[in-house]
Order: structure tokens, then sequence, then C-alpha cells
């Protein structure tokens, strides 16, 4: 059953093999802004499954005590069973900068899970946790170039705000009664 669940050791080989792909599709040099080539260059350089200890414990730091320019964020995985499909980062409020560029939610599926639904309806089943957090839309913003990321935010009931930079920026309803009329978001049920 595909699901969001809270980071665990217990896919601590899918994470690393994941990560892997991400490496092989050249993130986590220095222009890599989202926290997944913080990742890889914070933690995934040492061998093996036993970086993922650390990297869990300063993930779990963040939602009360972020790295600098960072704001308090909880982070969830997007996983089948024991494989590891995705993340979802969920800012609990923004910053100067996140107003621009990131939003209140930046999202990865690792490149062999990619073109299968699973960013719509990760996104999906996230925003009821955005919503408890008091945020009634979220700013979502994505490369616009990325029409994949775009059509993710559209389907979850984004609605186009503008321009910054490469940024397009997309507010999105948390809650079923803040979407548009005869708009909507997807089921959160599991979609794999």
């Amino acid at each position: 059953m595909t699901e969001l669940i809270a980071p665990t050791e217990r896919l601590a080989a899918s994470l690393v093999e994941a990560v892997h792909e991400f490496m092989d599709e050249g993130r986590g040099g220095h222009d890599d802004e989202s926290l997944t080539g913080y990742l890889i260059r914070r933690f995934a350089a040492r061998a093996g499954v036993d970086w993922v200890h650390d990297y869990l414990a300063e993930e779990r730091r963040w939602v009360t005590d972020p790295p600098p320019g960072l704001v308090p964020m909880t982070m969830l995985w997007w996983a089948d069973g024991d494989t590891y499909l995705g993340r979802i980062s969920i800012r609990h409020h923004l910053n100067e900068r996140l107003r621009d560029v990131g939003g209140h939610i930046g999202y990865d599926i690792r490149p062999s899970a990619r073109r299968r639904g699973h960013a719509t309806a990760m996104l999906a089943a996230a925003l009821p946790r955005v919503a408890a957090l008091g945020i009634d839309k979220a700013l979502i913003t994505c490369d616009f170039d990325n029409v994949a990321s775009r059509k993710v935010i559209q389907r979850n009931g984004g609605v186009y705000e503008d321009q910054r930079g490469k940024k397009l920026r997309y507010w999105v309803p948390t809650t079923p009664a803040n979407t548009a009329e005869g708009g909507g978001r997807p089921n959160a049920a599991c979609r794999s």
C-alpha cells in the first residue's frame, strides 16, 4: 500500500538506492539547492547505509531547529511497503526567500518511480497535514520548464499566480472546502 509515513530507518536500503538514482541524474552538485541536493552533499558521500541514521536525526530536528536559512518543516516519505518512492517537505511558514523560491511544500520522487502518479497522490495526501498547521492555501513553486511538476500542482487545485525568475508560483488549497467549484484534489487514497 502506497502511503505517507514518517521517515524511518526501516527504509534505509531503499533510500540509499533512491539517492544513487538522484546522483546518477546529476543531483547533489553545489548548484542543487533542493533538500535532496543537501542530503547528497552532507550525508550520502558515505558508503553503505550508515549515514541514514545521522540524516534521520537531523531531519527530525528540522521540525523545531532547522538549518540556518531554513524554516521549521516536517518531512514525510512516500513509500510502498519497504520501498522508498519519494519525500515531501512541509514548511510551517514562509520566509522572504521561500515566498519567491520554494514555497510551503517541496517534493521529490525517485527517478525510477516517476510518471506513475506518485507525486500527484503524495501531494494530495500531504495537503490535510498542511491544513492542520493553519495554512489555508499553500504556495508551491516549480521551475518554468518542469512540465511534470506543473501538472502535479494543477491536478491538486493549484492556481497560477506569477513567475519570478525561473520559478512559477502556484497557490494550492489545503482543504476540499477551499477548492474551486468543480475542481478539487484527487482522492488522497493510494495510487501506484
